[in-house]
């Protein structure tokens, strides 16, 4: 084996070093051409001046070794040449490529291989200012010249590369090979160089595989507890009988702010809650707590609970479990104030209704003042109508209204009906109507989009003034359906626009309840527009009008 590893490693290392060599020799054979084009060109351009300063006198004094030079005329033809003196006789040279390239250009290169003195020429030639072409042409070794040239130093470097790499395979294969001397008890099995030793390393092995098989049960049952923990919704705290942190999920962390705690930390290092650390200490005491806290700005409730041996009831830890009430808590307080609002809101009108007909039903009221006394009496009873049912309605959204169903509905076509239904309250007010509502089909609850439209409209009336106008648009595109009502009506100031939406919120209360107005209209709008997943946009200025954009996503 050790001879088999030897032989891989001296082949890789020969292999290695051969296209190494090729590759060093053919980098430094085109770095040599490179350089003689550069030597070259160099020289071209000196000759060049020359020639146009001294004329035929500077070529016949030129010297330089293993340059040749030719100077030829704008037809082709030979002038001078330092290797030929029978220039008469020479071929026309205005074929050949360099000088082709000097005529059109200016400059021209060209290199040519002589399979006679196996050397490759370089040639670079220039135009002067009168047209005439001044060549110089080199040789250069090929690369089995080169490679001939320097045959000895390279021949010693390939011999010492090879004594190293006889000396690196030997040593590589033996200490490949020393570890396969000794036994691998770790993976028996993998020692097949030995069948000798088969039957003692199978038994090694079976028994191996019964200790793995526990150690992954332990883990196994490990991993789903670290696993159940991190998936749980709510927080969890493991804490041992001193009091140090068994284990917590990611959520916990999160609740209480903390991203990483050093083994053997204890609660209260990490938390300073004193209502936690209470509930903590009367679990240390074998009696079970639950609280509500509140951290960073959520509300949980949090229930401690101690563990009991089931054999000597000694307490062997505590779990801590944090459930976020903060929905739950809000929606209570919203149902309190919405409850206390609904309240005063129908007592306003009851009263009055119940004051004029006690005032009726006494007979202190003047014969002409029984008709405007039975009118308010009407316009606050139908106030209290109107206000019972959009309490209703805000009762059904806020389920989902999942008794409506869902169907392809044409909202410019409820919006065109909505704003006609609204139209004799627009004359009577002198309020300008304007459509511009395209076909818009989407999949929605149609009686949450006549709500919509209905209210939209319905305010854009009422909050107006006399000559004013309302526009009402509606439009499809690829990105969903689009509504807009404009209005140039009284407006909204900026500190109440983040309100408007909210439950019995009026800008102007004195002049809701003139108009009759319930308060209720664009909390409704809200809710239908988030059960179709839409948004809203605002925008208003007092004296200059509102603009409500509602955009609603394709679902079609």
């Amino acid at each position: 084996m050790t001879r088999k590893i030897f032989k891989s490693i001296f082949t890789a290392s020969l292999i290695v070093l051969v296209l190494t060599s090729a590759m060093v020799l053919i980098i430094m054979y085109e770095y040599s051409i490179s350089v003689s084009r550069k030597h070259l060109k160099t020289e071209l351009d000196l000759a060049a001046q020359g020639v146009e300063r001294d004329g035929m006198d500077y070529l016949k004094d030129f010297k330089s070794s293993g340059v040749r030079v030719t100077w030829i005329d704008s037809d082709g033809r030979v002038l001078f040449d330092n290797r030929d003196n029978d220039t008469a006789h020479m071929e026309n040279h205005l074929k050949r490529p360099e000088v082709k390239d000097a005529v059109k250009k200016g400059y021209g290169e060209s290199e040519r291989y002589s399979t006679t003195i196996m050397e490759r020429l370089l040639y670079a030639a220039k135009r002067m200012d009168d047209n005439t072409i001044i060549r110089l042409s080199v040789s250069q070794y090929s690369i089995w010249s080169m490679f001939i040239g320097i045959m000895q130093p390279f021949m010693a470097i390939i011999v010492l590369s090879v004594v190293i790499s006889l000396v690196l395979a030997t040593r590589m294969s033996h200490s490949i090979v020393a570890p396969l001397n000794d036994l691998d008890l770790e993976n028996p099995l993998e020692n097949k160089e030995y069948d000798e030793l088969a039957p003692l390393l199978v038994r090694i092995n079976l028994q191996q595989e019964e200790l793995k098989s526990k150690e992954e049960s332990i883990t196994q049952k490990q991993t789903e507890l670290d696993t159940i923990l991190s998936n749980m919704q709510e927080g969890m705290i493991l804490l041992k009988a001193d009091g140090t942190i068994f284990g917590m999920n990611t959520h916990a962390g999160r609740i209480l702010g903390i991203t990483s705690y050093k083994e053997g930390a204890t609660l209260i290092e990490i938390c300073r809650d004193p209502g936690l650390i209470r509930m903590t200490e009367n679990a240390e005491n074998g009696k079970a707590d639950e609280q509500i806290l509140d951290f960073n700005g959520r509300i949980y409730q949090v229930s401690v609970t101690p563990v009991k041996d089931e054999t000597d009831s000694v307490i062997r830890g505590m779990t801590l479990v944090f459930f976020d009430v903060t929905d739950k808590e809000i929606s209570e307080k919203l149902r309190r104030e919405f409850t206390a609002n609904v309240s005063h809101e129908l007592k306003t009108p009851l009263h009055s209704i119940s004051g004029y007909a006690e005032l009726l039903k006494d007979g202190v009221v003047k014969t002409e003042d029984i008709r405007p006394f039975a009118d308010k009496i009407y316009k606050e009873s139908q106030r209290t109508i109107r206000m019972v049912g959009d309490i209703i309605s805000l009762s059904h959204l806020d389920e989902g209204a999942e008794e409506v169903q869902w169907e392809m509905t044409d909202v410019g076509q409820i919006a065109v009906e909505a704003a006609e239904r609204l139209r004799p309250e627009a004359d009577e007010g002198a309020v300008k109507i304007n459509l511009d509502c395209h076909p818009a089909l989407m999949k929605a609850k149609p009686a949450l989009i006549r709500e919509i439209m209905t209210n939209l409209i319905d305010n854009a009336i009422k909050y107006n003034k006399k000559g004013g106008y309302v526009n009402v648009k509606v439009k499809s595109f690829d990105g969903g359906t689009e509504i807009i009502v404009e209005d140039n009506g009284i407006g909204i100031p900026r500190e109440d626009q983040p309100r408007i939406f909210e439950r019995f919120y009026r800008v102007d209360k004195s002049h809701s309840r003139e108009i009759g107005g319930t308060g209720l209209g664009l909390s409704i709008v809200k809710h239908a527009v988030l059960i179709h997943n839409g948004s809203i946009d605002l925008k208003s200025a007092p004296g200059e009008g509102t603009k409500i954009t509602i955009h609603f996503p394709g679902r079609r």
